[in-house]
């Protein structure tokens, strides 16, 4: 199969899943990156829920009248769609090694979604809310979380899909077939004993 078609057809398997899945999925990151807020929170004020293909972000102390701030989750977890279509280009692909090594990648995917989330969640608290932004954040903590909201958008995302593609899946494909030792050097006698000089015959005594 030539490769742009593999590509092609990773990239379609990567759109349908990312696409079918992404609101059971939402709910999953919603409540463990929920968690994870709050383990360095106090109070515990943060609750996170999915609607359509967002993720709603509440807090006990917002005042019951006010809207509230909602994330694209769709935009921090499409790059399941870049590492099936790389995925897609390795030769063996169905073999178990590859085949654990797609697991394991999804792995390392959910766990980089559910630190995007709370990256995010946390941009928008320093840098989104006025007073109380500048009241619970300091200059340094809004610029690490800024930080690290834009880099996840703009290279990690991307990053983490080629690197877990490369390191975890590209690696664990079986090698392409080669030849052996023992073949390889009889035919090399073969091939030197077709082509080589002819052995010069001993001479015969006189008498």
């Amino acid at each position: 199969m030539k490769l742009a078609l593999r590509v092609l057809l990773g990239f379609a398997a990567g759109l349908a899943l990312w696409w079918a899945a992404t609101p059971a999925y939402n709910r999953l990151l919603a409540g463990v990156a929920e968690g994870a807020i709050r383990v360095f929170e106090r109070p515990h004020a943060t609750r996170l829920y999915a609607e359509d293909r967002r993720l709603v972000i509440d807090r006990a102390d917002f005042p019951s009248t006010s809207d509230r701030p909602s994330l694209p989750a769709d935009d921090l977890t499409f790059d399941v769609i870049l590492f099936l279509a790389l995925a897609a280009t390795t030769r063996g692909l169905s073999k178990d090694r590859a085949m654990r090594g797609i697991a394991v990648s999804f792995g390392a995917l959910f766990v980089l979604h559910v630190l995007a989330v709370v990256a995010n969640v946390e941009a928008l608290y320093a840098t989104r809310l006025g007073a109380w932004s500048a009241a619970n954040y300091g200059p340094v903590s809004r610029n690490i979380w800024a930080t690290a909201m834009h880099f996840w958008r703009f290279a990690g995302c991307y990053a983490a899909a080629f690197l877990l593609w490369w390191f975890l899946v590209r690696e664990a494909a079986p090698d392409a077939p080669t030849v052996s030792r023992a073949s390889s050097g009889r035919s090399s006698s073969r091939s030197a004993s077709r082509g080589g000089p002819a052995r010069a015959s001993r001479p015969r005594g006189k008498g």
